[in-house]
């Protein structure tokens, strides 16, 4: 079947630095020889010298054209949909890489303009509203012109080499942990750090901050995998159903067992003084899964700190324990596709396995809101840490 994506932001950051590259990667490995790229700009581009360097290559050039058009004119998406005349043996990704807010008009325009039939499949980028309500919101606006089945709701953490390392070690009922549970496991421990602080992201992380970004979001889908029970018939397209009944037996969060701060310096980059903003956030969690009661399931994450790390550690009352971390997972002489590699790749494919449901998105939200409504009401001032300190310090 013949694949068009369609870019909306194609000259932006996320596309130049990702998406482009994957693509050219993909095309290079020739599985897919009917693959077109549309860009979507308000502007004329110059393809070739967008596409050359973004990719130190002239792969992508002559499969890669611009449709310009006003993204805020209803016309305009009538115009694009014609400009597409989807054949039946074709299929159409559109791939929003836009902010949020933009995201959800253009989903309507889209509808409107009648370009959401079967063969359309709509790709979006986290963050997945900014708290419970809204998520509810943006996920009810989609739903009016597309089917659950059309939307792929990309969380690129679960496209990573660890997450692959969990479902494929998860998915073998011949290793011990496809039968993990508090008979053999202490604890787990799930933790992105960066050495990094939040660079030119400063309007971003003021409106969202650690919990909103990783918390919620990444490392919630990578313990839903860790937590997923596997019983019974399983194949690799019950894991959204089974991530999601993970999350569903999660208890909601304590704010008592949550920790925040602020790295030194983080309110003059933002030019805020006084921002209530987490840049380092803890969670613990329980489960009632008879299976992982007692089991203390803490998420971490951070900026500015010590080294850039994502692992999952789980801990055993023998002592032991196991580390999945990623850029340790396979040999190094092992090459491993992008993560933004495997989400095109299994879009085209149409397997929704690694993507995040509907479902999940509410539960995960549930389960922060408590963090999110103390946090709100505490106008204390942050507690602050220096650049470099080791995560462990600041539990």
């Amino acid at each position: 079947m013949k694949t068009k994506l369609v870019i909306f932001g194609i000259t932006g950051d996320l596309s130049r630095r990702k998406l482009l590259p994957a693509l050219k990667e993909i095309v290079q490995s020739g599985e897919f020889e009917d693959l077109s790229i549309i860009g979507v700009s308000r502007r004329d581009v110059n393809v070739a010298e967008l596409v050359e360097t973004a990719t130190n290559s002239e792969v992508l050039t002559d499969l890669t054209s611009i449709f310009t058009m006003d993204l805020a004119r209803a016309q305009d998406y009538v115009l694009l949909r014609e400009h597409l005349a989807i054949q039946p043996d074709e299929q159409v990704l559109i791939y929003l890489s836009v902010p949020p807010s933009a995201a959800a008009n253009i989903v309507d325009f889209l509808g409107e303009a009648g370009l959401n039939t079967p063969h359309v499949k709509l790709l979006f980028e986290k963050p997945f509203g900014f708290d419970l309500a809204s998520a509810q919101d943006f996920i009810d606006r989609t739903g009016r012109y597309f089917e659950e089945p059309q939307i792929y709701r990309i969380d690129h953490y679960m496209a990573k080499e660890v997450a692959a390392e969990i479902i494929r070690l998860r998915s073998n009922a011949e290793t011990s942990e496809h039968h993990w549970g508090n008979e053999s496991v202490a604890s787990v421990e799930i933790i992105a750090s960066e050495a990094i602080g939040i660079e030119d992201r400063a309007t971003f992380y003021e409106e969202t901050g650690a919990l909103r970004d990783f918390i919620q979001g990444h490392l919630m889908q990578l313990l839903s995998l860790v937590l997923m029970d596997l019983k019974g018939p399983f194949t690799i397209i019950d894991i959204a159903s089974r991530r999601f009944k993970a999350l569903e037996q999660l208890n909601v969060a304590d704010p008592a067992e949550a920790t925040r701060a602020q790295y030194e310096g983080y309110q003059d980059e933002v030019q805020n003084p006084g921002s209530q903003t987490e840049t380092f956030a803890s969670v613990q969690l329980t489960s009632d899964d008879a299976r992982w009661l007692g089991v203390p399931l803490r998420l971490t994450t951070g900026k500015n700190l010590d080294q850039k790390r994502s692992a999952i550690i789980v801990r055993y009352h023998d002592g032991m324990e196991d580390v999945f971390e990623e850029g340790k997972v396979t040999p190094t002489d092992i090459k491993l596709p992008d993560a933004y590699e495997r989400v095109l790749v299994e879009a085209i494919r149409g397997r929704k396995y690694i993507f995040t449901t509907s479902p999940e998105i509410i539960r995960a939200w549930e389960i922060v809101t408590p963090i999110q409504k103390a946090w709100g009401m505490d106008n204390q001032p942050l507690a602050l840490y220096a650049p470099g300190t080791a995560a462990e310090k600041l539990l």
